[in-house]
């Protein structure tokens, strides 16, 4: 296992590292959702959820769906459905045990996202499955979360990654397909043509 050289095991450290903040990096952040975060919510296509169990153990889960799936119920609330997937909850189990949780949320051709922190609940409210309803397909779970935090973050991540530039693409010859992968880390006895024809399927008449 990798030890370390330099490691920064403090605060102070770290901040001398960084150097001093601008000031509009600690005012850009509200505590609600406002006309801008409303704005980039309705065109969100893409967000990353982070989230935390009782022991510490962290997960980052994705959500997409067409720009308008998230919900903004209030300058307080937001509403994320739960789509049909893998069955693991990963984010909802975490939720159960410690309701703090993290996103970001990305705009196609944008190169800023938005962060988004609070406390979020698990919800069957009729009203909200209804709402988010997508396709005739009823979500079974809704996420809520409560607002604590949100801001717009720079787009020099975007800018790096080349993420809208596709003539700046790299190859992706070479790189292990889901089934492969998956027949391998799982121990599946299944041949990989099936588990390529059941990821085929998956992903055309399992999206809702």
């Amino acid at each position: 296992m990798y030890k370390p050289k330099k490691p920064l095991t403090s605060p102070e450290m770290l901040q001398q590292m960084l150097g001093e903040m601008h000031p509009s990096q600690v005012n850009k952040i509200i505590d609600h959702v406002d006309k801008h975060i409303a704005a980039w919510l309705e065109r969100t296509t893409f967000v990353a959820i982070a989230s935390t169990n009782a022991k510490g153990h962290m997960d980052v889960s994705p959500k997409g769906d067409p720009a308008g799936f998230i919900k903004v119920l209030d300058p307080k609330t937001i509403a994320i459905p739960d789509r049909i997937g893998n069955k693991r909850g990963d984010t909802f189990f975490n939720v159960l045990e410690n309701p703090r949780i993290g996103m970001f949320c990305v705009v196609p051709r944008r190169k800023e996202v938005v962060r988004i922190n609070g406390a979020a609940e698990i919800v069957r409210d009729d009203n909200l499955l209804d709402l988010t309803t997508l396709n005739g397909h009823r979500p079974d779970l809704v996420l809520l979360l409560r607002v604590e935090e949100a801001f717009f973050h720079c787009g020099k991540s975007m800018i790096r990654s080349s993420m809208w530039q596709p003539d700046k693409w790299g190859s992706i010859e070479g790189l292990p397909t889901y089934a492969e992968a998956l027949k391998d880390h799982g121990d599946m006895d299944m041949p990989l043509e099936d588990i390529e024809a059941r990821m085929a399927y998956n992903e055309s008449d399992r999206l809702y």
